[in-house]
Formats: structure tokens, C-alpha cells, sequence
């Protein structure tokens, strides 16, 4: 499919595979990898892979789902529109509304994560200034913001790389048997950490969030969805079992969880490393996230479910400024009030509701004939069952 042929769209069809495997990436290697570990091992304890695991589960029916849709509905909005189009008005606003909320917790947790790392005295103030740069970028085209993007998501795969080819060779095995690490105290708890840890896996919505704007977009986002999943799936996993290990070992997991490890285990020098890796991950997870928020507060304005001021576009750059300042603002007022568990615990919720809704659009999704439509079928239902469970274990731990 060319671009000639591509569905029509007010924005800039600008994005191939690599750009959306790295939007996708970008996303997911970032805010979660880097601070999800404290509350998570809090609750799941000698079960962290266990959590990660299930979290992993989840985002893989969701992925399919919104895949699945973002291929047969390529226009901005994400489950905003779907909900719209396949079940009915309501639906699509909740998902929009949840997705704002929970997308702006998620970009505040982001920039709190770089001002945990590099400066915890001031971990506002370094948020707010990562908040206004990142607009900035983002306000001079998504192509530009992909590139960045690219660029610190290679960097943050060496350093995490790095970290665990150290972790293996400097930590002991001998607190793998867990008995260093008490389990969770229910399964419950158990779940409520997958829930946190789910956050970091929901970057692949961004690329659904961006249909408007990627070529060939039956093929590509489908695709871009599975490989960048894959991807970070695999780093989570790796980087998991070290934090664990190091917790048996006796190692202290602080807010800044990595940074922590690494200073014991490579010094000053892994360290500094991992604080830089830190940085440009979260601030890639904003470079996707303020575009995100900024184009689902695009399409519900430019769809008479928010107010009409969001919808313009900027006569230069094709990107809708309005509704981007707004998502930045939003982020920088959380930040303000809130600190980084609670904006996470909010970002898991929200975010796992506006898959729930999801679900239920893909269930409207003709049945294919055969083995391979039984299951795509069977899909929406399991997935649906497992945003549930997630968001109600989450309430119940607090």
C-alpha cells in the first residue's frame, strides 16, 4: 500500500515500521523498567517474575485486541475511537476520558522518575523542567520526536545490558531459592504488583494512539505492535530476575531500584551509567506519552466529546499544539500533587479500563472462519477478564 492509497487523515502520514517499533519501544523501556521495582517486589516479594509474567500475559491479549481494531480503524484516538465506532458513543468517551487521566499519571510518573534518579532533593522541580523540554520537541513534529526516541532507546537497551551481564557476574545464586525474599502476603498483593508492572507494557497503545500518522497502517501497526511487545517483554523478564537476585542477596531496592544496583555491584562509574539511561528512557516514555494524550484530546475535540479549542492543528508542523500543551500541563499539575506510587497505581487502573473497553469493542470484530478465528475470538473475553481481576486486586491491596 502507498501513501496514495493510505485511508485519508488530517495529519501527516509520516511514520513507517521502524518508527512505530520504536514508538512502541520507546514507550514500554522507560518509566516502569526503571521505577516499578520497589512497589512491585513490596508486594509480590519472591514472586516478581511471577507478577511480571502475568502483567506480560494481559498486555499480550490487549496488544491483540487493540491490533486487531487499530488495523480495520487507522485513525487517531485508539480505543477512544473503536469504542465509538464499534459499540456506541458512551463507550468511546469513557476510554478517552480514562485514557487521559491515566496516560498523564503515566507521563508524571515519568518525569518524577528522572527527578528520582538524578536529583531526589528536587524531584519536582527536575520533573517540571523534563515536562517543558519535551513539549518542546514534540511540538516541532513527531517525526523529529521518533527520531530522538530512537536514539535513547538504543542507549537504555546497552546500559540495561550492560547491567545484567554484571548482575550475573557479580552476584551470588545462592538466594534463588526466595528464601531471602518473603512471598506475597495474598494473592491479591500478588496481582496488584502485575497491575503496576502492567504499566510498563502499555506502551504498544501509543502506536494505535498514532494511526492517523503511519503508512500503511493495516500492515504496519499490527506488526510494529508484536515487535516491540516481544522486545520488551524479553527486558523485563531479564531485568526482573535481577532485581530479584539482588533483593535475595540483601541489596536494598529504593525508589531509584536500578541506580541502586548498579552502584553496588559496578560502582560509581555502572551507576552514573544507569542514571543517564534513566533519563533519556523516561524522557522518551514523555516524548510518546504527551503525543498520545495530545492526539486522543484531538480526536474527542474534533469529535464534539471535548471542547472544539483542542482540535486545531498548527498551519507549520501538522501536530495538534493545543491539545499537547494541554497534556503537558496536565502532567505537570500531577506532579505537583501527586508522588510516584500513586501515579503509577493511577496510571494502572485507568489504563487497564480503557483496555477493558477494548475488549469489548473487539467483540464486535466478525468472527474469522477456522481454528485461528475460534481463538482471536476467545481473545476480547479472557483479556477482558484480566483488565478486571488486575484493576480490583489493585483497589483491594490500595
Amino acid at each position: 500500500m502507498t501513501a496514495a492509497t493510505d485511508p485519508p487523515s488530517r495529519l501527516a502520514r509520516s511514520l513507517g515500521l521502524r518508527d512505530a517499533v520504536t514508538i512502541g519501544v520507546s514507550a514500554m523501556i522507560g518509566t516502569g523498567v526503571f521505577a516499578v521495582w520497589q512497589p512491585a517486589l513490596d508486594r509480590a516479594g519472591s514472586w516478581l517474575i511471577a507478577a511480571v509474567l502475568i502483567a506480560a500475559v494481559v498486555a499480550a491479549l490487549n496488544a491483540t485486541s487493540t491490533a486487531r481494531l487499530a488495523a480495520r480503524h487507522p485513525e487517531a484516538g485508539g480505543v477512544y475511537a473503536y469504542g465509538r465506532i464499534r459499540v456506541n458513543r458512551f463507550a468511546g468517551v469513557l476510554a478517552g476520558v480514562v485514557f487521559l487521566i491515566g496516560k498523564t499519571a503515566s507521563a508524571s510518573a515519568a518525569a518524577l522518575t528522572i527527578g528520582l534518579y538524578v536529583w531526589p532533593e528536587q524531584s519536582r522541580v527536575v520533573a517540571f523542567v523534563a515536562i517543558v523540554a519535551v513539549l518542546a520537541l514534540n511540538l516541532r513534529g513527531v517525526v523529529r520526536s521518533t527520531r530522538v526516541a530512537g536514539v535513547m532507546v538504543g542507549v537504555v537497551v546497552l546500559v540495561l545490558a550492560a547491567l545484567a551481564i554484571m548482575a550475573i557476574l557479580r552476584l551470588s545464586t545462592g538466594g534463588l531459592s526466595g528464601e531471602a525474599v518473603p512471598g506475597p502476603s495474598s494473592a491479591t498483593s500478588l496481582l496488584a504488583a502485575s497491575a503496576l508492572i502492567f504499566v510498563a507494557f502499555a506502551g504498544y497503545a501509543r502506536i494505535t494512539v498514532l494511526g492517523e500518522e503511519v503508512r500503511d497502517p493495516v500492515r504496519v501497526i499490527p506488526l510494529a505492535v508484536a515487535i516491540s511487545f516481544a522486545i520488551v517483554a524479553s527486558v523485563y523478564v531479564v531485568i526482573a530476575l535481577v532485581v530479584w537476585v539482588a533483593a535475595a542477596d540483601g541489596y536494598a531496592i529504593g525508589p531509584a531500584a536500578l541506580s541502586d544496583i548498579a552502584a553496588a555491584i559496578g560502582g560509581e562509574g555502572l551507576a552514573g551509567a544507569v542514571v543517564v539511561a534513566a533519563v533519556l528512557a523516561a524522557g522518551a516514555v514523555l516524548l510518546s506519552l504527551i503525543a498520545g494524550v495530545g492526539r486522543t484530546l484531538f480526536a474527542m475535540a474534533d469529535r464534539g466529546d471535548a471542547p472544539r479549542y483542542f482540535a486545531a492543528v498548527s498551519a507549520q508542523r501538522r501536530v495538534p499544539h493545543r491539545a499537547e500543551i494541554a497534556a503537558a500541563v496536565g502532567a505537570g499539575v500531577l506532579v505537583a500533587v501527586g508522588g510516584l506510587t500513586l501515579a503509577l497505581a493511577v496510571s494502572a487502573a485507568m489504563i487497564l479500563t480503557y483496555y477493558a473497553v477494548a475488549h469489548v469493542s473487539a467483540l464486535r470484530i466478525e468472527r474469522r472462519p477456522g481454528l485461528g478465528g475460534w481463538l482471536l475470538a476467545g481473545t476480547p473475553v479472557v483479556g477482558l477478564a484480566g483488565c478486571v481481576v488486575l484493576v480490583a486486586s489493585l483497589a483491594v491491596s490500595g
